[in-house]
């Protein structure tokens, strides 16, 4: 009962510093966001006026939301770095000397720049050899990726924002076990933040089957973790090197439709079978090796499939692998991009893998987003739980929509985060008036997340259309250069046009005077959503 006594006396003398020294702490926060942070003018306003308008509180969101990991090198392995940057570089010379810009195909005539550009800013290497299929349910990505995990040789790497304990994941844990049993090496890598609805030990009963748990950014004291605001939200799988997973489901049986709540789960999730494989390899070994400090890089049977040479060092192995790649398509006399029809085979899907987040010094998947809205010459179809899209944005489509571009909006009926939900709805509500086209999904929630642009190109993963996902989350997107898997996408879309109501430019300004006080105040917090 005294140590009762004596925490509450604790607390209180702190809340009490607190209230006494605010003004003290305000202008602090403010001089260091104005002057020592390159913000976005709108986050700085939202900021100054969350601190100088909500007394304590204002403080207490800032120190759990509002640091600023862009600068920081802590994310940084300079060694794979620099190895992927020479990939990328020597990529870009072949792709500059075949002139891929002046191709007949126009594929790879209209959006060649997209991919040097992603060269340039990321080194996201362009791979073609690669299958693609698309999941848009649950139950049947869940299926596939039990019986691809029953298939493993070598190993498995599981990667996802959000794992529960629930019977999703009870029908995985078995098939990890008993590929630990065979020799198999698996790792599972989840957010601290999404992570937190499995219980500890449960993790640590993965540990004791021979499983490997990493957790990005822990919390700390229980459930409380002070980069909160900073999540990994990257869905990734990798089998043998063989074949990945990225899209937008997670672990939980709301995933497979089993939640009331939400009803049937609408998704988007791809499977890649070839050389992109790789890349997410290389994404997800980023990622763990910053969460548990072991370096994969060290060891190449990680990064070619065709590896049988033990634990030969990366260096020993020849180096980069993806160089390898370039190598192999240079052999063949020319590269495979001068043939005009070569990304329309069902055989050679061209895709990049693009990632990014406050470990990245350009927005890459929000630039994507933006050079596909400039190019598009007959229509945008835009998937998307949160529409929560910065100035440069929201101007594109604004500008593509007057242009006599046919651009279309899906946007769930139901929030799952209702001041998201609201900026959401304030923001469709300005693209309808310049022209667009909004249509709110009914059979349940929808949680796909990509773009599809004239039939041609399209780019889906993790990353939703909002500001958090352009510049706070960890994310990585499929940049797919191909017209066959951007038009099964499209037809997707399209079929889920008789489950939607549109949101008319009449319905929009007939909404009660309550939606449009959320809609105001939730749109002035949207740089913090």
């Amino acid at each position: 009962m005294m140590i009762l006594d004596g925490a509450r006396e604790y607390i209180s003398a702190g809340w009490l510093w607190l209230i006494q020294n605010i003004v003290i702490l305000n202008l602090f926060f403010s001089i260091l966001i104005v002057f020592f942070q390159r913000r976005d003018p709108k986050s700085v306003w939202t900021w100054l006026f969350a601190l100088n308008f909500i007394p304590v509180f204002g403080v207490v969101f800032y120190l759990l939301f509002g640091q600023d990991l862009r600068k920081s090198k802590m994310f940084r392995i300079k060694e794979v770095e620099d190895r992927l940057k020479y990939s990328a570089r020597n990529q870009e010379q072949v792709i500059r000397e075949y002139h891929i810009t002046d191709s007949n195909d126009p594929v790879t005539r209209d959006y060649g720049s997209l991919a040097l550009y992603n060269l340039e800013t990321s080194g996201a290497v362009l791979t073609i050899s690669n299958e693609l299929e698309i999941f848009t349910d649950g139950e049947q990505k869940f299926e596939d990726l039990r019986q691809e995990l029953r298939g493993a040789k070598h190993y498995i790497h599981l990667q996802y924002y959000i794992i529960k304990k629930d019977q999703v994941f009870d029908s995985i844990i078995p098939i990890l076990t008993e590929k630990v049993r065979e020799g198999v090496e698996v790792r599972v890598l989840a957010d601290g933040m999404g992570g937190r609805f499995m219980p500890r030990q449960c993790w640590n009963q993965l540990k004791q089957a021979g499983i490997q748990v990493g957790i990005f950014f822990p919390p700390v004291l229980g459930r409380l973790n002070f980069r909160v605001n900073y999540r990994n939200h990257r869905k990734i799988v990798v089998i043998d090197g063989r074949v990945g997973y990225v899209g937008g489901f997670n672990i939980g049986k709301e995933y497979i439709s089993k939640d009331p709540k939400f009803g049937y789960w609408r998704d988007t999730h791809l499977k890649i079978r070839g050389d992109a494989a790789l890349s997410l390899q290389i994404r997800f070994a980023l990622d763990w090796n910053y969460a548990v400090h072991e370096n994969l890089f060290l060891f190449g049977k990680y990064f070619d499939p065709d590896f049988t040479g033990g634990e030969a060092k990366w260096e020993q192995k020849g180096a980069d692998l993806q160089q390898e790649i370039l190598e192999q398509l240079e052999s063949q006399g020319k590269p495979p991009w001068s043939d005009p029809g070569y990304m329309n085979s069902d055989s050679a899907v061209g895709i990049q893998i693009i990632s990014s987040g406050p470990d990245t010094r350009t927005k890459n998947i929000r630039d994507n987003y933006l050079e596909l809205f400039h190019k598009a010459k007959d229509h945008i179809y835009i998937q998307t739980p949160y529409f929560v899209p910065d100035d440069a944005i929201l101007s594109a489509l604004k500008i593509a929509a007057r242009s006599g571009v046919d651009v279309r909006l899906m946007i769930p009926c139901k929030p799952d985060h209702p001041f998201v939900y609201w900026a959401t709805y304030s923001y469709a509500g300005e693209l309808i008036g310049a022209g667009a086209r909004c249509y709110i999904y009914e059979n349940g929630f929808l949680h796909a997340k990509g773009i599809m642009v004239d039939g041609m190109v399209s780019c889906y993963g993790t990353a939703n259309m909002d500001i958090r996902s352009f510049e706070l989350n960890f994310e990585v997107n499929a940049v797919i250069y191909d017209e066959a898997s951007t038009e099964k996408l499209e037809q997707a879309f399209l079929d889920d046009l008789p489950h939607c109501q549109e949101l008319t430019r009449e319905g929009y300004q007939k909404r009660k005077l309550l939606i449009r006080i959320k809609e105001q105040f939730c749109r002035l917090l949207s740089p913090l959503l």
